[in-house]
């Protein structure tokens, strides 16, 4: 039997048992300690299995009741210990994304948070030479798509990286993983047929142009720090790569539930992990070639040590803020993150709002009415209050943390009204969850 916590963003994989149990409980008692008390009490599943090294069996999802959505507001945490989009004890406040420039693409074509797999089954938009399952996992939310052994996984659906995206994802890795195991690959490519995303693993043959960067939670030595590299392939070679060490933003020990941005800029590739902008490679993309593919890979690692991905969201096109606002008279952005069922405003949308604020600095005369959208989930009395609650906070945002005056700025919410995408559709509902700035 395994059991699985997590506390403060840290999961806690637990041994099978034997004469070491009594060694291993009393180690997981210190590392859990006060989060332990603080989150919620554990569901466990029991499931036979001969092979007890293997973790993450099943990651069981906790009982929500100890914290309501309304206290979850007050204190800008969601269960299990995650402050805004930090899966970790470490303390992100919205002040720590001060150099956060991350702007997501107005149009979301692909969000892709697994709600239609069922746990256990790899998922059936994806493709795969190796192996790989749905699991949940305790305090966070939704599913996640475990890598569990030597291979790699490409979203089928992702068919064209234009030369203006972003791309996000959040990614989890178990607490043990060692410094021995692999790393994880990310892989944006050229691919030349279905299969051909196979070459882009560690070892892997047939790759011919594309961008690789690589992420380990566990530098050489003891210490809670990761790395991380890149590589350059340009007509079947490698024209440029290095190495990143003593990597903070990502580690097995208390940042390993962290969230991934990625931007593209013709030419110009920035790779974000939380706030820390790890990379920045002005000409990382050849021209003239056609990225089409998305690639995941990784190569060995002791079983039961995985990395996990969730809530994939690509998107298009480069804002305009200023023209839209000024001239348009109209602005209108998805990339205002907030906690679910809340106004609290994710950190990660930092960048978004220091660009709004800093066309109202410029533009001083401008007034602005700044107006919330929902999806379609939930009352439509619920949702409306929500929407108008999620206005509010980000005037509260502009005001506080980029100084704009609050009687420039009115607020009012529509909730699940006036729909511009399809709340059958996971795109769709992503395009609804929005906020506009209208000019008055």
């Amino acid at each position: 039997m395994k059991i699985v916590l997590i506390g403060l963003g840290a999961l806690l994989w637990v041994g099978a048992p034997g004469t070491a149990e009594a060694q291993l409980m009393k180690k997981l008692a210190k590392k859990a300690g006060k989060a332990a008390e603080r989150t919620i009490e554990r569901r466990i599943e029991k499931e036979t299995s001969e092979n007890t090294d293997k973790a993450l069996d099943k990651v069981f999802e906790g009982d929500k009741s100890k914290k309501s959505d309304k206290e979850d507001a007050a204190s800008g945490t969601t269960q299990g210990g995650r402050q805004g989009e930090m899966g970790s004890a470490n303390t992100t406040t919205f002040a720590s994304y001060g150099k956060f420039d991350f702007v997501p693409g107005e149009k979301v074509i692909v969000m892709e948070d697994f709600s239609q797999d069922a746990v256990g089954d790899f998922p059936a938009k994806w493709n795969t030479n190796a192996s790989g399952e749905i699991k949940t996992i305790a305090g966070a939310e939704g599913k996640w798509l475990a890598l569990t052994t030597k291979g790699t996984v490409t979203p089928d659906f992702i068919t064209n990286l234009p030369e203006n995206f972003t791309l996000e994802f959040d990614l989890a890795v178990t607490p043990d993983y060692s410094f021995y195991d692999s790393p994880l690959m990310i892989s944006m490519a050229s691919l030349s047929g279905a299969n051909n995303f196979t070459g882009w693993s560690r070892f892997g043959q047939g790759r011919n142009t594309g961008v690789t960067v690589t992420l380990h939670p566990q530098d050489a030595g003891s210490a809670p720090k990761g790395k991380s590299g890149y590589e350059l392939w340009e007509n079947k070679k490698k024209s440029m790569e290095n190495m990143m060490s003593g990597l903070e933003a990502f580690n097995n020990k208390d940042r390993n539930i962290v969230k991934i941005s990625i931007w593209r800029q013709n030419q110009r590739l920035r790779f974000y992990v939380d706030e820390n902008k790890v990379w920045d490679l002005p000409r990382a993309f050849a021209t003239g070639v056609s990225y089409n593919g998305l690639v995941f890979s990784r190569d060995g690692a002791k079983n039961g040590n995985q990395y996990l991905i969730s809530n994939l969201r690509l998107a298009v096109g480069t804002p305009d803020t200023r023209s839209k606002l000024i001239t348009e008279g109209r602005f209108s952005t998805t990339g205002i993150y907030f906690n679910t069922g809340s106004a609290v405003i994710k950190p990660a949308s930092y960048g978004v709002l220091k660009e709004i604020a800093t066309v109202l600095k410029e533009n001083p005369d401008v007034n602005v009415s700044i107006i919330g959208y929902t999806d379609s989930d939930g009352s439509d009395d619920v949702n409306l209050k929500l929407s108008k609650d999620r206005a509010a906070s980000v005037k509260k945002a502009l005001s506080g943390e980029f100084g704009i005056d609050g009687n420039r700025m009115e607020t009012d919410g529509k909730g699940e009204g006036e729909p511009v995408g399809d709340n059958n559709t996971t795109e769709g509902k992503a395009q609804n969850r929005r906020v506009a700035f209208v000019k008055r």
